[in-house]
């Protein structure tokens, strides 16, 4: 990969650590390349962050053929700048573009591209405990046409945003709305996939519930409206009489990594691990009965973001006195610790840039 590099006219000054937010500032550079069935991918570009100029009748604007990814670059102790398990976010991007029709980028063409900018950019991967640079690798369908068909040509592009907490209550316990009304996904559909439409059609509920005062919306299935699914920004799991339950990975559900670096984690300790379909009845009974003794959302944004309070069809219970529980908190440590190289990584996750 022969990357051509465009220098910015200015640099911007770099936000304090204390005051990063999630996804409100942006790295000097982004990486671009281009498409097209008759060259393949090309174009190779380190450019000036900026905006990205579309002719009214490119098809991504109409037909919405667009996928992206999420993973964040560590900064260790050492001063190592580490990567989790990028290839995983390779593999998922190339199924979400088979779904949609797109051209598909080579995993190590994917992974390349993502450390070739990240090690540009490293001056921007933050250093204070807890923060970290999101990478927010996407692409779209960028020919020139209105009709419905797969696109010819399209664009890959990866920026970068140093970030805190996704969620302002950190690593403490958020409330959820079971939703009921809406649908997210059914089998056959885009519910696997990383593509903006499937965000776009959950935001509604996602309203609904911030109006009735909680933080995430947990999405039941799409046809019979009974079985647990995940939250909208994250996978989840509950922890009833000391076994794990998660909805399975069959064609309504993200595959998430920190999803199955959590499973494997807690195999590893022993677990018994339930990745089947399950209801919202038996889960509600079980913490009615006590017998729910921790919940939590795994994903890139928030790494696993405590579970305290499930609201569904005028039932509130509360999970685990609203505390984070002490495996929720096991898995968070060990987590966290591999990202930033504190924890031996026994399972060859990380990788250097």
């Amino acid at each position: 990969m022969q990357v051509t590099f465009e220098e910015t006219k200015t640099l911007k000054e770099k936000p304090s650590d204390n005051e990063l937010g999630f996804g409100k500032y942006f790295t000097d550079y982004m990486f671009v390349m281009d498409y097209t069935d008759e060259k393949g991918w090309y174009n190779f570009k380190i450019t000036p962050f900026a905006p990205i100029a579309l002719n009214p009748a490119t098809m991504v604007l109409h037909y919405a053929q667009e996928t992206f990814e999420g993973l964040k670059a560590y900064r260790t102790r050492e001063g190592k700048i580490l990567l989790f398990r990028p290839e995983m976010n390779a593999r998922r991007m190339i199924k979400s573009n088979e779904r949609l029709c797109m051209a598909t980028i080579p995993e190590d063409l994917f992974v390349d591209a993502i450390k070739t900018l990240v090690n540009h950019e490293k001056e921007w991967v933050p250093h204070l405990e807890g923060t970290s640079l999101y990478i927010r690798p996407f692409m779209f369908a960028t020919e020139v046409a209105v009709g419905v068909h797969p696109a010819s040509s399209y664009k890959f592009v990866v920026i970068l945003s140093p970030v805190g907490n996704y969620y302002p209550e950190g690593v403490n316990p958020v409330k959820i709305y079971v939703e009921d009304e809406y649908v997210r996904a059914t089998k056959g559909g885009t519910g696997f996939t990383k593509c903006g439409g499937n965000y776009a059609a959950s935001i509604i509920a996602q309203e609904k519930a911030r109006k009735l005062g909680y933080t995430q919306v947990l999405w039941l299935d799409g046809v019979e409206r009974k079985y647990v699914e995940e939250v909208g920004t994250m996978n989840a799991m509950f922890i009833v009489d000391n076994e794990v339950y998660t909805a399975p990975i069959d064609g309504t559900v993200l595959p998430g990594i920190t999803r199955d670096s959590c499973l494997t984690l807690l195999k590893a300790w022993g677990y018994k691990v339930h990745e089947e379909h399950f209801s919202i009845d038996f889960l509600m009974k079980a913490a009615r009965e006590g017998r729910v003794q921790e919940a939590f959302g795994t994903g890139t944004a928030a790494v696993i973001s405590p579970i305290g309070e499930l609201f569904y069809k005028g039932d509130k219970q509360i999970i685990n006195d609203f505390k984070t529980g002490a495996i929720t908190q096991k898995l968070y440590d060990t987590l966290t610790g591999i990202q930033y190289g504190k924890v031996e990584d026994s399972f060859g996750w990380t990788q250097e840039v």
